[in-house]
């Protein structure tokens, strides 16, 4: 068996887990590299705790190398350029060859594609903005908070909801309850299309009980930050006091260069296996375009949802898939679909969703009632992730001994 190369772009969650599965898998003769241009790992499902006071930033960030195996080598630098027919990888100080390529470089934040909205918007959409966003919501005095889904689509479908409710928290637990409305607008139809209708009513009921006001079918056009004023494609205008912003998303710039991406600027790649149309060369997590089941309008197919959820199980895969073809095992793992989500809902409560996304006729979804057991279970995996690579193996296990029963639906960590 000859030694083999394996780049990994990107040291998010699709990026770490893959190599870390990778080097538990192989032999050490085959070398393992995550190139990634930030040397800390931020630990982007706390943004939203950030934003509510519950975290400081220096609680979810961990130097990347303490989050992989020994044995995996990290470069910390910025992917220049991808060759394909020649299979290197430029960064900002090498050319890097390869025999398999994992792309795990997530998305790109594009605010300036909407006139006014990087001047006129907070975001918990990013580890500075979540920052700079809990100092606004801690100077404001009252008004109405804009919360908006600026374009489709963007990634962790449940984090506009949980950000409008825990918006909603913060302000109440400052005794502002009564002098201010928090409004959440987006351009679906109902919160989470893709997981059906059931749980999209359950979610705008959750939204309802924390008074705020939902608003679909709104896309938004332009932001004058001067006069505070939203205005939307043939919608009435709004006028705000706080505006925060999911910004639009769009695929790597490099992804692009490198003709892997579609017309939209994501990564197509096959829905069991996450390869490309490019041989040994595979896209797990935000980056990649994947249909399911079913029909968000009839004649826009449904698409994977953008989630650290699905990118961690992507990741797996595709590991195991270039483990069996070094080795000659023969691959045969392929993408399950099964995604779960924790949605914060404020006052340490949370509703569980989770189900089978590439379920036939259509995606197959449930949500669990608010409890505390949920919120808990998010502190948990947080915990877990931002833990030590030699403390994750003994966490794992009390926790799936504890969560296990509680949950009472099988989670793979």
């Amino acid at each position: 068996m000859s030694s083999k190369t394996i780049l990994v772009l990107g040291g998010g969650v699709g990026g770490l887990v893959a190599a870390n599965e990778l080097r538990r898998l192989l032999s050490s003769e085959h070398r393992i590299i995550v190139i990634e241009k930030n040397a800390r790992h931020t630990f982007a499902p706390s943004f939203l705790w950030v934003m509510s006071g519950e975290r400081q930033p220096e609680q979810i960030t961990r130097d990347v190398r303490q989050l992989i195996r020994p044995g995996i080598e990290v470069i910390i630098s910025e992917v220049q350029a991808i060759d394909l027919t020649n299979r290197t990888v430029q960064t900002g100080t090498q050319t890097l060859n390869y025999d398999y390529l994992i792309i795990a470089l997530g998305t790109e934040l594009n605010p300036e594609s909407i006139p006014g909205l990087a001047e006129g918007a907070h975001t918990f959409y990013t580890f500075e903005g979540a920052a700079k966003l809990s100092n606004a919501l801690q100077d404001f005095n009252g008004g109405k908070v804009a919360v908006v889904v600026s374009a489709l689509p963007y990634k962790c479908p449940g984090a506009p909801h949980e950000g409008a409710m825990l918006i909603a928290d913060t302000l109440r637990r400052r005794g502002l309850r009564d002098k201010i409305e928090v409004h959440l607008f987006t351009p679906e139809a109902q919160p989470m299309p893709v997981a059906g209708p059931a749980l999209g009513e359950a979610v705008k009921q959750m939204l309802a009980d924390k008074r705020i006001a939902f608003h679909p079918l709104h896309k938004l056009t332009q932001v004058d930050a001067a006069a505070r004023k939203l205005s939307f494609d043939g919608k009435d205008s709004f006028d705000y006091d706080l505006f925060v912003a999911i910004p639009p998303h769009c695929g790597p710039r490099v992804a692009r260069a490198a003709g892997l991406t579609n017309e939209a600027g994501w990564i197509p790649v096959d829905r069991a296996t996450l390869q490309t149309k490019h041989q040994n060369v595979y896209a797990i997590g935000d980056v990649t375009a994947i249909s399911i089941p079913g029909r968000w309008k009839p004649d826009v197919p449904m698409m994977l949802p953008k989630a650290g959820v699905f990118a961690h199980a992507q990741a797996e895969v595709v590991a195991q898939r270039i483990t069996a073809e070094i080795t000659g095992a023969g691959a045969t793992y392929e993408f399950p679909g099964i995604g779960y989500c924790m949605l914060e809902a404020g006052e340490s409560m949370a509703g569980f969703a989770f189900g089978n996304f590439i379920a036939e006729p259509s995606p197959q979804i449930h949500l669990r009632q608010i409890g505390p057991v949920w919120h808990w279970g998010k502190i948990l995996f947080e915990q877990w992730w931002l833990a030590p690579i030699g403390a994750k193996r003994e966490m794992l296990r009390l926790a799936l001994a504890l969560g296990g029963k509680v949950l009472g639906i099988p989670i793979k960590i």
